[in-house]
């Protein structure tokens, strides 16, 4: 067996109303990914829960929890259990009054290999996210694995090229994004497609510029906005990506699905020979980048 090759999966879940529930679900699928080969499990934003951020309430603070703890528990007990890595997706409790939003890395030993904070973070009608998260501050650093070295971001840092090419920077052999984006469901139609071709579009965009797979897990399903709003349709999607931007699988848009593919992390060498991106960067001329904006 090419230990380059990796069979991976991506989670594609609704809410199933609790945490009891929705591990429950993940449990069953993580031991169907193994079953199927599967060495990686990547899990949707948030995945303990309904997303909460459309709203600002200090009651949803006791979602959170420390890192280590519960959670990190709990999955690490099923990536033991299977001989698979998970990337996990949590609301961390770090101390009283400063919370992040959290990705996890549990190794197929079930020990925590890393964490990730997300660094971006919106605001945006139904997205509040800034009243509960403080912007990550663990930088763009892959977390090694028994796999291979992991980028792993989260959601709306999708949108920044610059995520994307910092992890590549330092070494990251795959980037990963839990995700939680959807529709408003009073949009027209076209403004949704537009919306929802920009996002895989994003993604692609990232997997070619670096020269590397990209695996993107996305929620599923309507949740109802705790404000009386029209809430948000989730509109799924899930999708992995080869290092040339080529989709390799790709979930639905309404319905939960486990997607199992192959990766084959040796080719970012071959299309990076080919596509020398790294090489003909002017590293020289982009200071600018450090500024807001030019004005």
């Amino acid at each position: 067996m090419d230990p380059r090759r990796i069979t991976v999966a991506l989670v594609q879940e609704h809410d199933h109303g609790s945490v009891q529930a929705n591990h429950a679900a993940i449990a069953q699928r993580v031991a169907a990914a193994a079953a199927q080969g599967a060495k990686l499990v990547l899990l949707q934003e948030l995945h303990n829960g309904a997303y909460f951020c459309q709203h600002e309430s200090v009651e949803e603070f006791e979602r959170a929890e420390p890192i280590p703890g519960p959670s990190t528990d709990f999955l690490g007990t099923l990536a033991r259990q299977h001989g698979v890595v998970i990337v996990g997706s949590l609301f961390e409790r770090r101390a009283a009054g400063l919370y992040h939003n959290t990705a996890v890395v549990l190794d197929a030993d079930g020990s925590l290999a890393g964490k990730y904070r997300k660094m971006h973070i919106p605001d945006d009608p139904g997205f509040f996210e800034k009243f509960y998260f403080t912007p990550g501050d663990l930088g763009f650093t892959p977390i090694d694995t028994s796999i291979g070295r992991l980028g792993v971001l989260v959601c709306w840092d999708q949108w920044y090229p610059e995520a994307a090419r910092l992890m590549a920077l330092a070494g990251a052999e795959l980037l990963l994004y839990p995700t939680a984006i959807g529709w408003d469901p009073a949009d027209a139609q076209d403004e949704k497609d537009r919306q929802r071709e920009a996002w895989i579009l994003s993604h692609r965009g990232h997997a070619v510029a670096n020269g590397l797979p990209v695996l993107a897990c996305n929620r599923v399903g309507h949740e109802p906005s705790p404000l009386g709003a029209a809430g948000i349709d989730f509109w799924g999607s899930s999708i992995a990506l080869g290092p040339q931007g080529e989709v390799l699988t790709q979930a639905g848009t309404d319905t939960p699905e486990l997607l199992i593919t192959q990766i084959d992390l040796q080719r970012s060498e071959h299309v990076r020979r080919i596509w020398p991106f790294l090489r003909d960067r002017r590293i020289d001329a982009y200071g600018d980048l450090r500024k807001r904006y030019r004005d």
